[in-house]
């Protein structure tokens, strides 16, 4: 295969056939240098007019080799795209299926394909009646199904069960924790058949089986068990940092986890080999084993409490030796959890700005997207983010645009060149507005709001009726009934149907009489601000908090906001000193005389 990429690469410029370019780009992506990948991606948006607007397959191959190589690159996913819409009614299930795993793998969404994608589907309900194929249904539809037709899968399925084999049964299993799905008869059913094969599932399914068994709150005694024995069985053979880490996740989500003496000397043997993620998956799996296990309630083992240290010298190490933001990326992208935020996010925020220098217009989103789930301020980071916009915004597809904007909505911050920066970003994004995912637009609109800055193309974008309505059309499905409190009622407790809830009683503590006050009265709203509403770093009030004191102070209230740090400090541990604080706040005034 080495031979045949390197025949292609001597040959690109003279090539002028799409599709059997397709096929090659496919076969040899795992093969090719970074360089190479850039000259076939630039080659097939040369030679992309040349193909008919029919040839799905040519499309989808496309697709498949900027998965392979990660890479979403939008330009021509969108034309792509463009090409599965048009011939949307003559895909079949495979295809569709391929296709939103692949988008899914690119972290690629396409509101109006999952539409027409999800109609088409749905006409196919009552045309499967084998196992294999209605399974397949069932996991590409399902997660995106409307109450009606999520009701038409799973009585279906559940007619099938005892002809389901045990990688149907894990597909069909891994669909439900997607779909959050209660039905506790089909649970029940799938996971017998699961417990049934469960000798011949590899580490990975079993992890995923645990993972879904848990989160759907599954309880079985004997599978739990059984589960255990096979985990433990494979995890004493095996030497892989990634297996032992998967392994030992699996074994510590199960009730009353328990890491004896020998794991954790296995754990320790393979740290020098482990990247942040398999650093990360057993930090993770020590602290629940830590909260969960019975033998540690009263008190923390020292064996346990060394491995967390040593996890912690590894992680800051691999760290220290990072040279390249891209790796750096692969390793943190979907970092999360106690242990990191804790131990780990600081060190990771100084290597980026280390490596800040390699941010450019193919990762700007992916590392504004990082920051702004960390919730950690770096202004250095977010003006060289504002910096790479400015200067190579023409590079930088419109779709990534609302990742880039986020972190400085959600971190309330301006970077130098505020109005360029903002103004840039949304020129750059005014022609796609009207295609824009109903969802991403309205968050859009708030994430600019939050830094007052206000766009008149992106209002008229909202506020029209054929927007609301494709809004409307992608809301339709979404349900919540409160309860007296107005608060969300669980899903096991929306026993009623909409137009017969039961009456609501409730009692006015205040009598409204009119809008205007009383002679040197003043409206005053009081707000204890977590913190939730800081930046992990330094006490910086985020963005949502922020817009909230303007939009009281536009309603005329004198805005009181009591940061947690202040109210839980040692100043304000007794009684007098905090009511001494609360009127000094609210009145101005200073101590008690009494």
């Amino acid at each position: 295969m080495g031979k045949i990429a390197d025949i292609v690469n001597r040959n690109l410029e003279t090539i002028q056939d799409l599709r059997c370019l397709s096929v090659l780009m496919v076969s040899i992506s795992s093969l090719i240098s970074q360089r190479f990948q850039e000259q076939l991606v630039n080659k097939t948006e040369q030679l992309f007019d040349t193909i008919d607007s029919s040839q799905v397959n040519i499309a989808r191959r496309i697709v498949q080799f900027l998965r392979n190589i990660k890479y979403s690159y939008y330009p021509l996913l969108e034309r792509c795209n463009k090409v599965f819409l048009s011939n949307v009614n003559h895909l079949d299930l495979d295809s569709i299926s391929k296709i939103l795993s692949l988008y899914h793998s690119l972290q690629f969404h396409s509101f109006e394909f999952i539409l027409m994608t999800k109609k088409r589907l749905t006409e196919m309900i009552p045309l499967f009646d084998h196992p294999a194929s209605f399974v397949k249904l069932f996991v590409t539809l399902g997660p995106v199904a409307g109450p009606e037709e999520e009701k038409q899968l799973k009585s279906t399925i559940l007619l099938m069960s005892e002809e389901l084999t045990s990688q149907q049964a894990l597909a069909v299993m891994g669909a439900m924790e997607e779909m959050e799905s209660r039905n506790s008869r089909l649970i029940k059913k799938i996971a017998s058949i699961l417990h049934k094969h469960l000798d011949d599932y590899k580490p990975v399914e079993l992890l995923r089986i645990t993972q879904a068994l848990i989160f759907l709150h599954f309880q079985s005694k004997e599978l739990f068990v059984k589960l255990r024995e096979l985990l433990l069985s494979y995890l004493k053979v095996s030497v892989i940092p990634s297996e032992i880490s998967l392994l030992v996740c699996a074994l510590s989500m199960l009730p009353s986890p328990h890491l004896d003496e020998a794991r954790i000397s296995q754990i320790e043997a393979v740290l020098p080999q482990c990247d942040l993620n398999d650093l990360n998956s057993f930090a993770t799996s020590v602290l629940r084993c830590i909260q969960y296990d019975p033998m540690y309630r009263n008190n923390t083992p020292g064996k346990q409490l060394k491995l967390l240290q040593k996890l912690d010298h590894y992680g800051r190490q691999r760290l220290q030796k990072c040279s390249s933001l891209n790796l750096l990326w692969e390793e943190v992208k979907s970092l999360k959890g106690d242990w990191f935020a804790d131990s780990l996010l600081e060190e990771t925020v100084v290597t980026l700005q280390r490596l800040m220098d390699e941010i450019n217009y193919i990762n700007v989103a992916r590392i504004a997207s990082f920051i702004s789930r960390t919730n950690y301020l770096s202004t250095s980071l977010l003006d060289r983010i504002a910096s790479v916009v400015l200067q190579q915004n023409e590079k930088i597809h419109p779709f990534a645009i609302l990742a880039i904007i986020l972190p400085f909505s959600a971190l309330n911050y301006d970077p130098p060149q505020r109005d360029e920066f903002f103004g840039t970003c949304l020129q750059h994004l005014n022609s796609y507005l009207s295609v824009l995912d109903p969802l991403m637009l309205v968050f859009l609109g708030y994430s600019l709001a939050t830094r007052e800055y206000f766009s008149e193309d992106l209002l008229k974008a909202i506020f029209n009726i054929r927007f609301l309505a494709k809004l409307d059309s992608q809301l339709e499905h979404f349900e919540c009934i409160l309860d007296n409190r107005k608060k969300p009622l669980p899903y096991g407790s929306h026993n009623t149907t909409l137009g017969k809830l039961p009456k609501i009683h409730s009692e006015l503590n205040t009598q409204i009489t009119g809008s205007r006050l009383p002679p040197g009265a003043e409206k005053i709203a009081l707000e204890f601000l977590d913190s939730r509403a800081f930046c992990r770093n330094i006490p910086h009030l985020k963005g949502k908090s922020a817009m909230k004191k303007r939009h009281l102070e536009i309603l005329g209230y004198h805005v009181i906001q009591i940061p947690h740090f202040e109210w839980n400090s040692m100043a304000l541990s007794t009684k007098n000193a905090r009511m001494d604080y609360l009127r000094e706040r609210i009145f101005g005034e200073g101590k008690s005389s009494s």
